[in-house]
This record gives structure tokens, sequence and C-alpha cells, in this order.
């Protein structure tokens, strides 16, 4: 099983489709939330820095995974 940094990623190509999409909707949701949390008159700044810290975790594995499957094997 290949590793990048900290992560474990599956060896099987359809295995990270799976996990990519997950991780792509995860990212989508976390950036609706922070765009939410930024409008908000009671902006929890801590919450915000944790948020934006998550979501770029997430572009990271995701364009991990993107490279590992080559551009042949993402659509």
């Amino acid at each position: 099983m290949p590793k990048m940094g900290h992560m474990t990623l599956p060896d099987e190509p359809a295995q990270l489709h799976v996990q990519l999409m997950e991780l792509k909707v995860e990212h989508h949701d976390l950036d609706a939330a922070i765009l939410r949390l930024e409008e908000s008159p009671s902006l929890d700044e801590l919450l915000l820095r944790r948020m934006k810290k998550r979501k770029l975790q997430l572009k990271d594995r995701i364009s991990a995974i993107e490279r590992l499957l080559g551009p042949d094997l993402i659509a």
C-alpha cells in the first residue's frame, strides 16, 4: 500500500476513486461551511483556522491520489 506522508492509500484504482470522491465531497462541504462561518457575526476564529487547515489537508490528499491514479484514471 503506497504511503504519502502520514497517510496510507489503497492500492486498487477502484478504491482510490472511491476515496477520491469521498475527499472531494468533504472538501466541498468544508468549503461551504467555511463560507457560512466567515459570514457569521459571531465568527469563531479558532474554528475557522481549524477548518481551513483541514481543507488544505484534504486538498493535499486529493492531489496525492490524483497523482497516483495518473491523468488517464482520474475521470
